[in-house]
């Protein structure tokens, strides 16, 4: 009877040790887990976890550089930097960004794009802080302070922004900077422009877009869990992007805007010793500073609805007939390819016929010139001289020639979107419009007509090459440059025309050249305080049929010929070469002259004992102030013309539907 108990015994001790042994392995096995998953996070996934635990309370914010300055060769300041306060939005930090957004818009003055916009960079942003708006007013600071609870994840932050002081005086030079876009952040180093909003869009601010820029730094700092900041725990100072000096000079672009006011055109001037760009100038011009934070529709529709297009650089991008502004350089085309020589000439009836055509070319002058040489093609802007020139030379040769004096091509000058102009050929005829060429239309290239088309940049450069007795320049901003960035700064010519005349040559042609302004096209600008080199044109907007004369009173405004000017001085010692372009001006002599007159008289006359200053910060403030009130106005009267059309419009409407 005791065997049994005892077999049950051993049997309960067996079942328990078993089970001891299940449950040790089984707490071996989670203790196992355990260490295997602690030591898994402590080492192999340490980093990881690490990095997550501290983006919980550790922030990254970027430190953008403050973009370079631009400078005048006196320098006068003419890209400034102010700082503003700037509305940003945290992704992270915003539990409804749209929401917020539509809460904000009746205070910051959102529209529907501009959310769009927003929330699309915000996509995109990776957590970064998105800019909502640039220059708050105080106006608007107020009210965003007084519901500041509603807007979780947006602060005010103060940022430096672009600024330019003289308005219209430079823009189309400077350019201006404005809110990087789509088709931008796709093509930009994201790391580059972290923290910053702004990029170069035209102009110098868009070609010297990488030196300005700078490099930027960082702040490393420790946040609660509503995003404030406790400490700063690390920082890396941003590179501040190079300052600029340009060639241009403030007081000779000053003179070139005021003798363009109210009419459409553009004056370039440049330093025949080295290619310094001194004033340029294309009028209309505009207002840059609305671009940078933002345009509005209506605004930027008014510009580019305007009649006169003042956001067209006519200097860079305008094409135009050069009339007799070539004629010097043509002429030493001649002597070049042993064609003529100063002694050379021929008799001008007031006509030129193609051998075996009776269509007459006519001279500007009926009755003709009479015997003409080189020197008096010059003086009096004879065209038969050139018809007959360009007849024996033949289009090829003529084209290239004058493509050493840079027609037909860039410049080169430090400034994007250049015109190349057109400096026609058989073979351009031929790719441009499948057809050969025909003898006749070589006659009109010869005075600066036909498909011959140059920009007023391209114009001043030739002359200036021409002032410079044929060293090759290339057209020049930049003058110099200081901060970390290398850059190259052009400081001479780079070559010299390849010539096959004699050097006195060039000497001859200054001489043809004061002429013009001494007794000839030119003479009613003529001073005896120092020598003046130029030549007149006058470019034929409208054709004018066979044995019809041009008649000013009967064309409409826009179909007058456009006046030109191109010349240099001092004869003697060339240091300002230049380019006048009056659109519809309707003669060279009496409306283009005078212009390059007051710019000669004050780059040698004047600038260096009376230059003419930029206004105070306090004068600066009344004269902006003006402008402000006056752009008021304008928008009131456009207002009230929308509006009275608009109702005129409805009133015909209403009366067509009646009858």
């Amino acid at each position: 009877m005791n065997k049994p108990l005892a077999s049950d015994a051993e049997q309960v001790n067996r079942i328990f040790a078993h089970r001891i042994i299940i449950f040790g392995l089984l707490i071996f096995l989670g203790l196992s887990g355990l260490l295997i998953r602690y030591g898994y996070l402590q080492v192999y996934a340490h980093d990881k976890y690490t990095t997550q635990a501290d983006n919980n309370r550790i922030k990254l914010i970027s430190a953008p550089p403050s973009r370079g300055y631009i400078y005048d060769r006196n320098g006068v300041i003419l890209a400034d930097n102010q700082p503003v306060f700037t509305a940003m939005l945290s992704p992270d930090e915003a539990e409804d960004p749209e929401r917020t957004l539509n809460l904000l818009a009746p205070i910051f003055e959102l529209t529907d794009k501009d959310i769009t916009d927003i929330l699309a960079r915000l996509s995109k942003s990776k957590n970064d802080p998105v800019t909502v708006k640039i220059d708050l007013t105080e106006a608007q600071l107020a009210q965003f302070s007084e519901r500041k609870p509603f807007f979780r994840g947006v602060t005010i932050q103060s940022k430096l922004t672009r600024s330019y002081p003289y308005d219209e005086l430079f823009a189309h030079v400077i350019g201006y900077v404005g809110r990087i876009n789509d088709k931008e952040t796709k093509r930009i180093d994201k790391d580059r422009y972290a923290g910053t909003d702004l990029i170069g869009k035209i102009g110098i601010e868009d070609f010297y877009e990488d030196i300005l820029l700078g490099q930027p730094g960082y702040q490393s700092v420790e946040t609660d869990a509503h995003g404030n900041i406790i400490r700063q725990l690390d920082t890396k100072p941003p590179i501040a992007g190079n300052d600029i000096t340009l060639s241009l000079d403030y007081g000779l672009q000053t003179i070139a805007q005021q003798q363009l006011d109210g009419r459409r055109g553009a004056i370039v001037a440049i330093d025949p010793k080295n290619g310094d760009v001194l004033a340029f100038v294309s009028n209309p011009s505009y207002d840059p500073n609305p671009f940078i934070s933002g345009i509005s529709f209506k605004d930027y529709g008014a510009l580019q609805d305007d009649l006169d297009q003042p956001l067209y650089n006519r200097a860079l991008q305008g094409m135009y007939p050069p009339a007799s502004t070539i004629k010097p350089f043509e002429g030493l085309g001649a002597l070049h390819y042993g064609l003529r020589d100063w002694n050379t000439t021929i008799y001008d009836p007031g006509y030129f016929s193609l051998p075996g055509d009776s269509h007459r070319f006519r001279d500007w002058k009926r009755g003709g010139h009479g015997s003409v040489d080189l020197k008096k093609s010059i003086v009096m802007s004879v065209d038969t001289y050139y018809y007959k020139l360009a007849y024996e030379m033949g289009i090829q040769r003529l084209h290239d020639w004058m493509v050493r004096f840079g027609f037909g091509k860039e410049t080169g000058i430090d400034l994007p979107n250049e015109k190349s102009g057109i400096m026609p050929s058989p073979k351009w005829k031929k790719d441009t419009y499948d057809k050969g060429w025909l003898p006749g239309e070589t006659i009109s290239v010869s005075i600066g007509q036909g498909y011959f088309l140059a920009t007023p940049l391209q114009i001043a450069n030739a002359t200036a090459m021409t002032a410079s007795k044929g060293y090759h320049i290339t057209p020049h901003l930049l003058k110099s440059s200081d901060g970390a960035a290398a850059v190259n700064v052009i400081t001479k010519p780079d070559g010299k025309i390849d010539y096959n005349g004699k050097p006195s040559d060039w000497l001859r042609m200054h001489d043809a050249m004061e002429s013009v302004v001494k007794d000839g096209t030119g003479r009613g600008i003529y001073t005896p305080r120092y020598r003046i080199a130029g030549k007149t044109g006058t470019a034929q907007v409208k054709s004018i049929a066979q044995g019809k004369r041009y008649d000013k009173s009967a064309i409409d405004k826009r179909h007058w010929d456009h006046a030109w000017f191109n010349g240099f001085a001092p004869v003697e010692d060339p240091q300002i070469a230049l380019a006048v372009l009056v659109e519809n001006g309707g003669g060279g002599s009496a409306v283009a002259a005078p212009i390059g007159r007051a710019l000669f008289d004050y780059w040698v006359l004047q600038r260096k004992n009376d230059p003419i200053l930029p206004p105070s910060a306090d004068e600066l403030k009344i004269i902006k102030r003006q402008k402000a009130f006056e752009k008021i106005m304008r928008d009131t009267l456009r207002d009230k013309e929308e509006a009275l059309a608009e109702q005129v419009a409805a009133q015909a409407e209403t009366t067509t539907a009646t009858e």
